[in-house]
């Protein structure tokens, strides 16, 4: 007998053991927890014969854990998408500097409808964008130092601040890509630190490394630092850069940094092939603006 064989009918029996009046009671708690609007989780977990694969067995169970709060769910690595779902995986991005109100409120529309995990949006937007999504599940993100990461530390702070007072819930921060490249490691943490402090409990810090413009060398230092400095996300690109996110990027930066940070690709990603190929290379988020796109592929698939 091989030994997970083992470890389940030691697990069976232990269990009917402690529960042998509430077994059949314990079986219908779980199907009622895992089954919403036509779909239904796999039966088969009720005893944990996921063997890891929660994330792909279990998505109402999984989808409800997400709406009652929690930031993240952990899965074995490479997990890729829930229940072939994309939409709490993406920022829905619109950072066009002709961007209109209209724009803007198309965007929140679309965020709320679709369950996106946010809408990254330019910092003159956030006011705006938070009252249009009160009382969604969608965050509001938005960019500082943006699109450069030449402005000031003091700048920089000083937008995420405004940004947090004003609702936003997630910053993506662009890194002092020349202090980089410079070998001034000590004023890139600084830069990262003080933004971080800026948005404290209240607000994720993504730090935008711009990859396509370092060696690997450099995208480690990058991500590492980010790490050290209190970030919680780092992303390859702003999207305005030489170009955009790479697997090859997106599988350096799961590696420097682990599991501790979330890893988000961004930057030319414009269909569904790409976003499943960067989230099974290690992202967390996919930062696109061809986000309704990427789901209206999923149901042409499944057509």
């Amino acid at each position: 007998m091989r030994d997970e064989e083992i470890v389940e009918k030691v697990a069976r029996a232990v269990l009917a053991h402690l529960e042998p009046v509430r077994s059949q009671e314990l079986q219908e708690d779980f199907a009622a927890l895992t089954q919403h609007a036509g779909h239904a989780d796999d039966s088969s977990c009720f005893l944990c014969d996921g063997r890891g694969e929660c994330h792909r067995r279990r998505p109402v169970t999984l989808r409800r854990i997400l709406a009652a709060g929690a930031c993240r769910v952990a899965a074995r690595y490479p997990a890729g998408p829930v229940d072939d779902e994309l939409a709490p995986c993406i920022d829905h991005t619109l950072l066009r500097p002709e961007g209109t109100y209209a724009d803007i409120a198309r965007l929140c529309q679309e965020a709320a409808e679709h369950g996106f995990a946010s809408v990254c949006i330019n910092p003159v937007h956030v006011g705006a964008a938070v009252a249009l999504l009160a009382g969604t599940s969608v965050s509001v993100c938005t960019v500082v130092g943006f699109p450069l990461g030449a402005t000031t530390t003091e700048v920089k702070a000083f937008e995420a601040r405004q940004a947090v007072l004003q609702g936003a819930r997630e910053i993506d921060m662009v890194l002092h890509v020349g202090a980089l490249k410079s070998g001034d490691l000590a004023a890139v943490e600084t830069d990262i630190r003080q933004v971080a402090s800026a948005c404290g409990s209240d607000a994720l810090l993504k730090v935008i490394i711009e990859a396509a413009l370092l060696d690997d060398e450099e995208k480690v230092r990058a991500c590492t630092i980010a790490r050290l400095a209190g970030a919680d996300f780092v992303k390859t690109s702003t999207g305005f850069g030489p170009g955009g996110a790479t697997i090859a990027d997106v599988e350096l930066m799961r590696r420097t940094v682990g599991e501790e940070l979330g890893v988000k690709a961004a930057g030319g990603i414009r269909d569904r092939e790409t976003a499943e190929r960067m989230l099974r290379a290690g992202a967390d988020r996919i930062g696109a603006s061809a986000s309704v796109k990427i789901l209206r592929e999923r149901h042409a698939r499944g057509a």
